[in-house]
């Protein structure tokens, strides 16, 4: 599984096409993890079901004064540590030039 990360519209969506068509990946993952009671069950499904997965990164802006954003932040950045763990490959896309932080491009 190739896991991408950065910030948004940053060219995500696009660099991973050119690895799996759009029915082989997940994009918006941290949107899953606020919701979710289980993040290693979630990490494991997703790693499981999809050749790429996609989360924009969330947690380097102001943090939020609401309790319930705080947590939401907390349970993406944590979702995308075990995505990265689970990865054989881990990319950062910044301004559209990806960052290969784990393992090897195919």
């Amino acid at each position: 599984m190739i896991f991408i990360t950065g910030p948004l519209y940053s060219g995500k969506r696009q660099y991973a096409r050119n690895f799996c068509g759009d029915g082989d990946m997940i994009t918006e993952v941290q949107d899953l993890a606020a919701r979710c009671a289980d993040l290693p069950a979630l990490a494991d499904d997703l790693a499981r079901r999809y050749k790429v997965i996609i989360a924009t990164e969330i947690g380097g802006g102001i943090v939020p004064v609401d309790e319930g954003q705080r947590e939401a932040r907390d349970k993406a950045g944590r979702l995308s540590c075990m995505l990265a763990e689970r990865a054989e490959t881990v990319v950062r896309i910044f301004c559209g030039l990806p960052m290969v932080l784990k393992g090897d491009l195919p």
